[in-house]
């Protein structure tokens, strides 16, 4: 299959693209990235997977062992659970979020797609998070993806990402402009 040119390089960019490829083959694309999604999840949520798959003390046997039960334990499909263990084997488990947020990335790209990173202080609910959807694709023109994360030191209002634009209209923010703002002030 003949590859367009798609910026992605490097050892994460060609594990994403070789799965991406697989996936497309065998009509999993959707799947693998509700998968892997999950999974990019799980790591951002736990400090010691975190620090297991950057380790080089744990083994490659322990570090397969481990992402066998956590794969096992999130209930993955097949070909996610054989492409993060060949992962696993090859020591190449340190880059596992890049190589999911490359093959998310890729996938949206091609899709002509648009991923939005939104934080915000609570989580929105569905109704709201539509309604973003809604005036992103108004601002952008073209299909948008959001990507929620919390961080409850906004306080309130939120931040959003779109390539290399942001918007940030936090609480946390909007204090430490009004506090700079003084600051001349006085």
């Amino acid at each position: 299959m003949a590859r367009e040119d798609t910026g992605l390089s490097g050892v994460a960019g060609r594990y994403a693209l070789a799965l991406l490829d697989l996936a497309d083959e065998k009509r999993q694309l959707d799947a693998v990235a509700g998968d892997l999604r999950g999974l990019l999840s799980t790591i951002e949520g736990s400090d010691d997977l975190r620090r297991m798959i950057r380790s080089p003390l744990f083994t490659r046997a322990e570090q397969t062992k481990a992402m066998t039960a956590i794969l096992d334990k999130a209930g993955v499909g097949d070909m996610t659970r054989r492409f993060v263990l060949v992962v696993a084997e090859n020591r190449r488990l340190f880059v596992l979020p890049q190589i999911i947020k490359a093959y998310v990335a890729e996938l949206s790209r091609r899709r002509g797609e648009v991923t939005a990173e939104v934080t915000s202080a609570v989580q929105l609910s569905e109704a709201q998070q539509t309604a973003l959807v809604e005036a992103l694709r108004a601002k952008v023109g073209g299909k948008v993806q959001i990507e929620m994360k919390i961080d409850k030191s906004l306080i309130g209002g939120l931040i959003v990402k779109v390539g290399s634009r942001m918007i940030d209209s936090s609480l946390r923010s909007k204090l430490q402009r009004m506090q700079l703002a003084m600051k001349g002030v006085g």
